[in-house]
């Protein structure tokens, strides 16, 4: 069983052998890279558990990777190799987020030290998906580390994602994982609660406080008490509630609709939207403190066409889910290949719904490819032969080149480094006219 996996960048070719060996002896599993450009490329694609960089590297060097993989891996613990004249430089590196570093020569026990101590302290990716998380996606897995990392916390976190992308599962999940696991679990969907009903549904009222208050209400909030809250679509949320929610949050107390006594709550607020609260913002449509009381933490989830390959797994864990008891489906090559292949505007929900309508109405075991495009209707689509996908991507980034340089030409090939009568060439091949590009 391998005692990690570790991303190891060095741009000394002999060095990255020897050290990428010492590891691989100690049950290690290394993916080396020779730059930090590299190194960034790789991640796109593996998860390793920590990544060891060299601090002196030509090009990129150490601290700017550790400042680019803060930035786009956060929850990735960073070591950081230095030779004794930098020392300076690696106490600096730790003062900005790596989490130690290893003095050159290298000490075969410091390095098995630092890296266990490394892994043990800021945790691995969750890679299990039986452990709640089904996924293949390097960008998911990713984001399944920094939710494990953000539940460690008391912060408030935003999560943002398409509707139907998974962002309440997120937000349970980082529930679970947090110290307040055995506190309550409460969900408030903004959008879907009336504007006139949402504050007694959260902050509670007193008997009388309105036309049809016969009793008292606790409210959602004090029901969370000791756990989490989930505001659901807060971007719905209404202006002058944002206020009294920001309040709370502040003063971390709540005062019922009709009552003047103050009750104090130990909560902590996860939040999901599917809008762009920077645009809300500058409509005056969310305030802008209240965003930045909620968005201490952000996570965001990617649509489920940007991580195809977890649809596979997605539909196995639905098929037993969805099963009655004793009944077996299985879905037809060419019927997954459609699965893989289709839009998906309404994300890991409504491939949910797919796999339930074809469990409930397939005649046998075996869901076919017919069935699938019946259930998914315009959804459904034939994923693209290389040279089509080749071809749509290179027609986008000539217009975005053309648009990039205000429809100039000449200025376009330059950015492309081709020369101008290649550009048109390519142009002309993809049925391109300059007036046919808005700048």
């Amino acid at each position: 069983m391998s005692a990690g996996h570790v991303l190891l960048v060095d741009d000394d070719a002999d060095f990255l052998t020897l050290l990428t060996t010492r590891l691989e002896r100690d049950g290690y599993r290394v993916t080396a890279a020779d730059s930090g450009e590299r190194a960034l490329t790789l991640l796109q694609t593996v998860v390793p558990d920590v990544v060891i960089t060299d601090l002196r590297m030509a090009g990129m060097d150490g601290i700017e990777l550790l400042e680019r993989l803060q930035q786009e891996h956060p929850a990735l613990p960073v070591l950081i190799i230095t030779a004794h004249g930098t020392i300076p430089e690696a106490v600096a590196a730790t003062q900005r987020g790596a989490v130690g570093f290893i003095t050159k020569p290298i000490d075969r026990e410091e390095l098995r030290e630092k890296l266990e101590t490394a892994m043990r302290v800021f945790g691995g990716v969750e890679r299990d998906p039986a452990a709640g998380w089904p996924t293949r996606s390097a960008r998911m897995q990713a984001l399944i580390a920094e939710a494990q990392a953000a539940a460690r916390s008391n912060a408030s976190i935003m999560i943002r994602g398409a509707t139907g992308a998974g962002k309440e599962r997120l937000a349970r999940f980082i529930h679970d994982a947090s110290p307040r696991r055995g506190g309550p679990w409460v969900t408030v969907n903004c959008a879907a609660i009336p504007d006139h009903l949402l504050e007694s549904e959260l902050f509670g009222h007193v008997k009388g406080a309105f036309t049809g208050a016969t009793g008292s209400n606790t409210g959602l909030v004090r029901a969370a008490d000791g756990g989490t809250l989930f505001l659901d679509e807060i971007g719905d949320m209404p202006l002058d509630l944002q206020a009294k929610l920001l309040r709370m949050l502040e003063q971390r107390t709540v005062r019922p609709v009709g009552s003047t006594i103050e009750h104090a709550v130990d909560i902590r607020v996860v939040a999901a939207t599917h809008r762009d609260l920077t645009r809300a913002i500058k409509d005056g449509e969310f305030r802008e403190d209240l965003f930045y009381r909620l968005n201490v933490l952000e996570l965001t989830l990617p649509p489920l066409a940007e991580r195809r390959e977890d649809i596979p797994l997605l539909v196995q864990a639905f098929l037993k889910e969805l099963c009655p008891p004793g009944q077996r489906r299985v879905f037809a090559p060419e019927a997954m290949e459609l699965l893989m292949a289709a839009d998906w505007p309404g994300n890991v929900r409504q491939l949910r719904n797919v796999v339930e309508r074809n469990v409930a109405l397939a005649p046998g075991v075996v869901i076919s490819r017919e069935q699938v495009r019946d259930a998914l209707g315009e959804a459904a689509g034939d994923f693209p032969s290389f040279d089509e996908a080749r071809d749509s991507f290179t027609r986008d980034y000539l217009i975005q080149l053309i648009k990039i340089a205000d429809g100039n030409v000449t200025k376009a090939a330059k950015l492309a480094q081709r020369n101008r009568t290649d550009f048109y060439k390519l142009m002309k091949r993809h049925g391109l006219e300059r007036d046919d590009v808005d700048a």
